[in-house]
């Protein structure tokens, strides 16, 4: 059974700026924030798991927002017994789990701070943040070729 633990949970970076549209009073926006993950093992020690977790909200000119937000978690887990793919699924969607709560407090904060309405993500499972950990065998992860040293 796969057994891991939090050691460090570091915010990498935090970022809000405001964007210059022309609003009506009737226009709305949709604000649709864009998560990814990056799981990586560091060299030296295989059981040392570093776990970074972001959120972006970005104007574009197909999808125009009224700001730019990025939060960006690294989290620095023990893991031990993660010897199957399995394992590394669990891994990911708990990780995914224990840090998500920070993100979606550093999002509020963000949006609070800047004076607008604050912006609070929704609760949700781990396994529900991204669509294919949804999938029994199966889970998003962005791989970084080179590993931690």
């Amino acid at each position: 059974m796969i057994d891991y633990s939090l050691k460090a949970l570091t915010a990498d970076e935090l970022m809000f700026k405001v964007n210059p549209i022309k609003a009506t009073p009737d226009m709305k926006f949709e604000i649709k924030p864009f998560f990814s993950r990056q799981i990586r093992q560091a060299n030296e020690n295989p059981k040392i798991n570093i776990v970074v977790l972001e959120c972006k909200i970005e104007h574009k000119d197909d999808s125009p927002k009224p700001f730019n937000l990025t939060a960006r978690f690294v989290g620095v887990f023990e893991v031990e017994n993660m010897n199957t793919d399995e394992d590394k699924r669990t891994f990911a969607i708990n990780a995914t789990e224990t840090m998500f709560p920070y993100l979606r407090a550093a999002v509020t904060n963000l949006t609070a701070d800047a004076l607008i309405n604050p912006l609070t993500l929704p609760v949700v499972p781990g396994s529900t943040l991204f669509p294919d950990d949804r999938a029994p065998g199966g889970y998003t992860l962005s791989v970084d070729p080179k590993v931690v040293n």
